[in-house]
């Protein structure tokens, strides 16, 4: 069993994106910009940003971080994405979700101009995605092809069984693995909440995709010998007997299904650091599309 590690993956990454940013800032380029915006004070959200901008400072890549209130109106963030968008220094930026309610995401992801989203989630990047057009991809699922390509996990001919259809991680990741793309050519079963006999499915699957965020919902007698693991999901699970109160868990039983596995990503340290890797890499794409 090979564990897929993210975080040696990502800090790689990271190396390699701090050496062109050096070449670009010798050549008199411009250093990338990624902005992100932050929308009240949701914990998780809070640390996934502040990771980001920990990754800018490491990679020597130039940081705005906006913070607004969760009162805050649909009128005003949508002020704040117009003027970002007009903001030449700024190669790319990202508004963290989820939004409070009384905000529509979907209205707030189409203010972005394609041109600045580095997450991907414009529908006019997601429609070139599944063209297989040059675009900005998804992190997380950009992350996880990286991730298969870096330790050379064959996708090509192989069944994989995606389980959860969320428009962030499993329907972009069912579409790129089933494109002709060197970490694709794979037949692809998407999975969701109302799919009948999934250990059915999910026994005959050589990957599996779990992005559902449910703790600990694949076991391993739902998986064949040899399979690769892709474990997406990250839930905080009270445990009285960790100083934190709680543990972190994956949608994936790790001690059930890792004997079974030929490849499986850890939680922590799997997919996430590569989620921020990936959302480097578009920065600086977006970057150099500016050049």
């Amino acid at each position: 069993m090979t564990l897929l590690d993210g975080k040696a993956t990502s800090n790689t990454i990271k190396d390699e994106l701090t050496v062109a940013v050096a070449a670009r800032k010798e050549a008199g380029k411009k250093i990338p910009h990624l902005a992100a915006v932050l929308v009240g004070n949701d914990g998780a959200s809070m640390t996934y940003v502040n990771s980001k901008v920990k990754a800018c400072e490491r990679v020597g890549y130039k940081s705005t971080l906006i913070t607004l209130d969760a009162s805050t109106s649909e009128e005003q963030l949508l002020s704040e994405i117009a003027s970002l968008n007009a903001n030449s220094d700024i190669d790319g930026f990202i508004v963290q979700l989820p939004l409070p309610k009384h905000i529509d995401e979907q209205k707030i992801l189409l203010a972005i101009d394609p041109a600045k989203d580095v997450d991907g989630f414009h529908p006019m990047n997601v429609g070139k995605m599944a063209l297989n057009l040059p675009t900005f991809l998804p992190a997380t699922p950009y992350g996880i092809l990286e991730l298969l390509k870096r330790y050379q996990v064959e996708t090509s001919g192989q069944h994989v069984v995606v389980i959860g259809r969320s428009h962030i991680v499993g329907e972009p990741m069912s579409i790129l693995l089933a494109q002709k793309r060197a970490q694709g050519n794979a037949t692809v079963t998407l999975t969701h909440s109302r799919t009948k006999n999934l250990k059915a499915i999910t026994l005959q699957a050589d990957i599996i995709v779990a992005a559902l965020g449910i703790p600990e919902f694949l076991t391993g007698d739902m998986v064949k010998q040899g399979v690769t693991i892709i474990d997406v999901g990250i839930t905080r699970v009270e445990d009285d007997s960790k100083k934190r109160g709680y543990r972190l868990a994956g949608d994936v039983d790790f001690a059930s299904v890792s004997p079974k596995a030929s490849f499986i990503t850890p939680v922590p340290g799997g997919v996430g650091p590569m989620t921020i890797a990936m959302l480097l890499k578009n920065t600086l794409q977006a970057c150099e599309n500016r050049d």
